[in-house]
């Protein structure tokens, strides 16, 4: 059992904040995201959760202990650094049994331990090998071994794949995704790739100048955004905004996007003041019968889909059509939006304004 629990955790260097006041639960078994921009202040959580840096407040729980302010060795967490971290003096035997023998453990548990970890890695045949002369893949597949031989309560990775080309760092990610649903451990992942987050998260926290903007699997995150933050930062292309002053009544499922009528989820709170209409490009469809139009500015073909981009009244946006539905540059096209998928943003704020869409997510994000 490896649950962890943040409440309310915060942390400064001098006069900098890095984390403000950052609260989530990760359970036991999953495989956890902590996904931003640098500088966002993810590394710096993971880094508190293993014990690498104090929090200057707040409580960390591993198996229901407080654990704050213990040093690393007594935490039983394991760290995956980006950049590898093995002993370039040793071999990969000797690397991945370095933990064990520190500890103490018999030579045959050791030896045992370290075959069976090889196994599971698909490292058998270079045990013998230095590290200096192993590929990218290899040399991370050892840091991982050297991690997964301690059997820790959980894993800690502050982006482990960083340093691979896109190709191999794609076939790694799936790798490691299926060694954690073998192993089923606790699994902390840091990275700023939302496609890395969405295909290998079961959770993901989105953090962003250093607070915690939602957290939710990869489905609520992408769907019911909390902010418009997140609505940008998670989705290729994004969500497209369309910014007008207006108002929206409590209860209502029509909104005027500058005169043009459009339906809503239903609205649990109302609003006024300077309002943005939110919506995917898949969920906007190009249609004859469309009362709101769009000039075509530009298409891009991705083999079954493509993106058309839309000059319209209230701005640019992007289209995900099928590639056989034909659009001309200069083209004006009507357009359709589905309605239940519409997340209404104050701008000020930059809040997701509460619906039927979010009203859950909302409350706990």
């Amino acid at each position: 059992m490896a649950q962890i629990i943040i409440k309310n955790l915060r942390k400064e260097f001098g006069d900098f904040t890095a984390v403000r006041e950052s609260s989530f639960t990760i359970e036991d078994g999953e495989f956890f995201m902590l996904l931003g921009p640098s500088g966002c202040g993810k590394t710096t959580t993971l880094r508190m959760i293993a014990g690498l840096e104090l929090p200057t407040s707040g409580e960390i729980y591993l198996d229901g202990e407080e654990i704050s302010q213990r040093p690393p060795s007594q935490r039983d967490i394991a760290f995956v650094f980006q950049m590898f971290a093995l002993y370039p003096h040793m071999n990969v035997r000797k690397n991945l049994s370095y933990p064990l023998v520190s500890q103490g453990m018999a030579r045959a548990a050791v030896k045992a331990k370290v075959e069976e970890v090889a196994g599971i890695l698909g490292i058998t045949d270079i045990l013998n090998k230095p590290v200096g002369g192993l590929s990218g893949g290899d040399r991370q597949r050892v840091a991982l071994g050297r991690a997964i031989v301690r059997d820790p309560k959980a894993f800690m990775m502050d982006e482990p794949l960083g340093a691979l080309d896109a190709e191999f760092r794609e076939h790694m990610s799936e790798e490691l995704r299926a060694l954690h649903d073998r192993m089923g451990a606790t699994t902390v992942y840091v990275t700023h790739d939302q496609l890395e987050a969405m295909q290998m998260g079961d959770k993901i926290v989105v953090m962003n100048n250093a607070v915690v903007e939602q957290f939710g699997t990869p489905q609520e995150i992408y769907d019911k955004p909390a902010s418009m933050f997140v609505a940008d930062f998670i989705g290729s292309p994004s969500m497209n905004f369309l910014r007008f002053d207006g108002s929206v009544a409590k209860g209502a499922q029509t909104v005027d996007l500058n005169g043009q009528p459009m339906t809503v989820p239903r609205q649990i709170d109302g609003a006024s003041g300077k309002l943005v209409f939110g919506v995917r490009p898949e969920h906007v469809r190009l249609s004859d019968a469309g009362a709101y139009r769009g000039e075509v500015l530009a298409t891009e073909y991705l083999g079954t889909t493509q993106i058309i981009t839309l000059e319209t009244p209230d701005g640019d946006l992007k289209a995900r059509v099928p590639a056989g539905q034909m659009a001309t540059v200069g083209e004006k096209i009507g357009l359709d939006f589905r309605p239940d998928t519409i997340t209404l943003f104050d701008e000020t704020s930059g809040r997701a304004l509460r619906s039927e869409l979010n009203e859950g997510v909302l409350a706990h994000g």
